[in-house]
């Protein structure tokens, strides 16, 4: 443990905090959502986030009964945050391809919507997820 004037990037206090507020495309930007919208996925939970960034590498750290600030609705849907380690001791990124935060929330955002868990529960309705490889299309498909 480090001495609590010098916390090191590798301290569970250092590490980023991702709400799922941030990556929400039913919020605006005053409500907290971080990304922009066409980027962002349908009320993400802290489970799928700690999901998507834990498979891609990241140390993370699930805190179930953290809210949001912003957030008004008291749901249990609504509650948990994700800590995720960004930086190493020396202060590089752990992973390079997420040198900053929103790198993190863009690849979240990007993710969460290919997790088993949200295509099965579209029951095959939403046809472009189940392609695979040719998926890249089928992402930033807006809601009319």
């Amino acid at each position: 443990a480090a001495a609590a004037g010098a916390a090191s990037p590798a301290d569970k206090e250092r590490f980023i905090c991702i709400y799922p507020a941030y990556l929400n495309n039913k919020k605006t930007i005053a409500e907290g959502r971080r990304i922009p919208i066409d980027k962002a996925v349908e009320n993400p939970t802290s489970t799928e986030i700690q999901d998507v960034c834990a498979a891609v590498g990241f140390n993370v750290l699930l805190e179930k009964n953290k809210m949001y600030p912003r957030e008004w609705n008291r749901d249990v849907q609504y509650r948990g945050r994700v800590r995720i380690q960004l930086k190493q001791d020396d202060g590089n990124p752990c992973l390079p391809q997420f040198p900053t935060r929103k790198s993190v929330m863009l690849y979240a955002a990007e993710t969460i919507p290919k997790l088993k868990t949200r295509t099965q529960k579209m029951g095959g309705s939403d046809q472009s997820l189940q392609q695979g490889e040719g998926g890249k299309r089928g992402k930033g498909k807006k809601k009319k």
